[in-house]
């Protein structure tokens, strides 16, 4: 109904020559023949932008979207229309990076960008395909007896040519184009396996924190996924824990909710990654069947000379005292912020100070040195 809704509101407003398309999803195209002056686009562009910020009214609901626009030019950018539209869709990309809502032009400088970006999309499927990823393991230290209560997997792409991928490098355009989900089913598979191998040979690794993107769980399977993954590895739920990102969480709240909840029935436990970057409501925390909250490291950087990140960090502890949930501090590299979050009851600590992420083989070799 959004989709109708806004379709009639665009043609509305565009001139009787010009051809609307929708391309895919909330994707639409709008091509503009016989303009006089380029600003003439932006005319338009900033009309669309208006007319997008009007409420929408649906079944008594009040919904509000926005819109990035992005925008290229026949002949200065290109004379194919493959091309063109390929240059329009990275000027858009470039608009959601400025915060959405806004619109930007193709520049001859987005070029490099928009083949860098196209070459890392073909890579990202052959590397799904072959198998290119590692997954390195951060322990998580209790800083106050120095024992191991869990790992994070997190993933890193074995680039042929370009060495260790980080996350930041591949993890965003994984999500944008949906292969995040490929990848994150192929994480749970391989650390669970691994994991239990582990307490098989009477080792201890806690608790494995896994990263779960919204789109995984949008799956409708993803359930039966998770449970065919506890009975092949013969993996205790208490073992697991899933990781979702506050910001996601918030998007898809009540989709969310109900999947979380059958996830905690599970008996898997669940965590809110990134805490105090993505606004969450204080009554959305209270209805997530969580048990622990990870303080965000953009929070922690800065800890104990910073005073707005040091009364962030201790209110984050208070609330989760107050709501009765587990913590963890990630991104931790000092002993100045590792005695501060020790001093305010935050004893739970993930980061450098300890140990960067290590592959398996070294995290089975400190795994041993715990016995």
């Amino acid at each position: 109904k959004v989709l109708q809704l806004i379709s009639k509101r665009l043609r509305d407003i565009i001139r009787e020559e010009d051809t609307l398309a929708r391309l895919s999803g909330d994707e639409f195209t709008l091509i503009m023949e016989e303009l006089q002056h380029p600003e003439d686009a932006s005319l338009l562009a900033d009309k669309l932008l208006n007319t997008l910020a009007e409420a929408i009214v649906i079944d008594e609901h009040k919904l509000y979207v926005s819109g990035s626009i992005g925008i290229s030019f026949y002949p200065q950018d290109a004379v194919d229309a493959q091309s063109l539209l390929k240059y329009a869709d990275t000027a858009m990309y470039k608009a959601k990076e400025e915060g959405r809502n806004n619109y930007q032009f193709y520049a001859e400088e987005m070029t490099a960008f928009a083949l860098n970006r196209m070459a890392m999309k073909t890579n990202l499927r052959q590397a799904i395909d072959a198998e290119e990823f590692v997954i390195h393991y951060q322990p998580q230290i209790n800083a106050s007896t120095n024992a191991l209560v869990g790992v994070e997997a997190l993933v890193r792409w074995a680039h042929p040519t370009m060495d260790f991928l980080m996350p930041d490098e591949f993890i965003p355009l994984a999500e944008e184009t949906g292969m995040i989900v490929e990848i994150d089913q192929w994480m749970m598979r391989t650390a669970m396996k691994q994991v239990s191998q582990w307490y098989k040979e009477g080792l201890n690794p806690g608790v494995l924190g896994l990263n779960i993107s919204v789109k995984q769980l949008d799956k409708i399977d993803f359930i039966q996924k998770v449970e065919t993954c506890l009975k092949r590895y013969d993996f205790d739920p208490k073992w697991l824990e899933l990781e979702i990102t506050e910001g996601q969480m918030i998007k898809k709240s009540e989709e969310v909710i109900t999947k979380l909840h059958q996830i905690n029935n599970l008996g898997i436990g669940i965590s809110i990654d990134d805490f105090g970057t993505g606004y969450s409501s204080l009554s959305l925390l209270k209805r997530l069947p969580i048990n622990r909250l990870k303080i965000d490291r953009s929070f922690i950087e800065d800890i104990p000379d910073d005073e707005e990140d040091a009364g962030i960090v201790k209110a984050i502890i208070a609330l989760s005292k107050s709501l009765k949930l587990d913590l963890i501090a990630e991104g931790v590299e000092t002993s100045e912020q590792r005695d501060f979050l020790i001093s305010h009851g935050c004893i739970n600590i993930q980061g450098h100070y300890y140990t960067p992420p290590i592959a398996a083989e070294e995290m089975r070799t400190m795994l041993l040195n715990h016995k």
